[in-house]
């Protein structure tokens, strides 16, 4: 597998678990703007999930992956369990903050340490862009 499939492959990843995590914690939360501020990431992760998809053609004939199972069971367990005592729009901003650092690092460390196209670089530097941006967004709401 070249590795530009294989970068497609992990951003694609790195989307599908923002919109799972997005998907679970939506339904603990009581804050309308903080609701609509996931919604927003939810739909930027998905937007780009598509982009992604579409160039993944270019590249190869396979199916491209998606987070598994296991990780979404691994996804809900720790949301479930660092929110059965506290459940509060700050708590779960933590959370959501966690995720989009965790997904900002692994992003920067494919573009410093991964050699891709240029679109390829692109996508990559667009996903850690959004996650950026949101991030900075999600602050407010600790």
């Amino acid at each position: 597998m070249n590795n530009n499939v294989n970068i497609l492959d992990e951003l694609n990843k790195g989307c599908c678990m923002g919109v799972d995590a997005i998907n679970l914690i939506v339904k603990k939360a009581n804050d309308k703007e903080f609701i609509k501020l996931l919604e927003e990431l939810k739909e930027k992760y998905l937007e780009l999930s598509g982009e992604i998809n579409k160039t993944y053609k270019e590249y190869s004939d396979d199916e491209i992956h998606e987070t598994g199972m296991m990780t979404k069971a691994m996804t809900w367990y720790g949301i479930e369990k660092d929110t059965i005592l506290d459940d509060s729009t700050s708590k779960l901003a933590d959370l959501m903050i966690n995720g989009t650092n965790m997904g900002i690092i692994e992003g920067r460390k494919i573009i410093n340490n991964k050699k891709m196209d240029k679109n390829i670089k692109h996508i990559s530097e667009e996903y850690i862009k959004i996650q950026e941006e949101y991030l900075d967004k999600l602050k407010k709401y600790l």
